[in-house]
């Protein structure tokens, strides 16, 4: 069983994202740690990219603001890699397919193994295309995520059939970003899904509230924030790591709360 997998073995996950190298890979790195002591399942770190054409201006922000700080992929697997010594969690990039050609995909995904990242999140891959890197990520033994959206209707399933690690749910329209209220009928798409595959499946994009992340969960498997903890980064700098603990922690304690409903 890998270690997304086991992720999701002991009740609903929930999933924090952050962007690598903001404020700086030394702030990232005690962020991951402290994340996973506040119980954190899974972490998705992202690839600082000059154009990530999913995110919303939060997180464009942070990728822009890491880039000017000097990270890179090297320096970025070098951070995760030193992290591992600490976090025992699963971990997983985010990134665009442009970088991964650029770096040279198996290098990417050898890399990616050396450094312990368990999957990749590509969101300007179609399923169609999945090709590209498919083949690669399986001799390395890196989960491609599949991503679903509310556009996604008669492919949900054909989606779903070839899941790997777990199915990312995107709950909205558009990029990512904090929303007020998720209108999308995530149920139903959770239900297709489940009628294909055993793999578990974590709604993101617009979550940011506990009860938010309650109502989430307690339809999928797991939550996933990524925009309001970014956003948490960006006022705080180098100070935010308490802060973005204490969130995790209620967010992961609103989570749990979903299994007991």
């Amino acid at each position: 069983m890998s270690r997304i997998a086991q992720a999701f073995q002991n009740g609903k996950a929930f999933i924090p994202f952050v962007t690598g190298g903001d404020p700086d890979l030394e702030t990232t790195q005690k962020l991951l740690v402290a994340m996973q002591e506040a119980g954190a399942d899974l972490i998705e770190i992202g690839l600082p990219f000059s154009d990530p054409i999913a995110e919303g201006v939060v997180i464009q922000e942070a990728n822009e603001r890491a880039l000017a700080a000097g990270c890179t992929t090297d320096k970025l697997f070098d951070m995760v890699k030193r992290a591992r010594q600490t976090v025992t969690v699963p971990m997983v990039f985010l990134t665009y397919i442009n970088p991964i050609f650029t770096y040279g995909k198996e290098k990417f995904m050898k890399r990616c193994v050396e450094c312990g990242i368990d999957g990749l999140i590509v969101p300007d891959l179609p399923y169609e295309e999945k090709g590209e890197i498919k083949d690669v990520c399986e001799t390395y033994g890196v989960d491609l995520i599949s991503m679903i959206a509310p556009t996604s209707k008669e492919r949900i399933k054909m989606i779903a059939r070839e899941a790997k690690g777990f199915v990312y749910v995107v709950s909205s329209l558009g990029v990512t970003g904090v929303r007020s209220e998720i209108s999308t009928n995530v149920e139903e798409m959770t239900d297709m899904i489940r009628e294909e595959t055993d793999v578990p499946c974590a709604v993101g994009f617009g979550i940011s509230k506990p009860e938010q992340a309650a109502k989430m969960a307690a339809i999928s498997d797991g939550a996933i924030v990524g925009s309001a903890i970014v956003r948490m980064v960006a006022a705080n700098g180098r100070d935010c790591v308490p802060v973005v603990a204490e969130y995790v922690k209620n967010m992961k304690e609103a989570v749990i709360s979903a299994c007991n409903d």
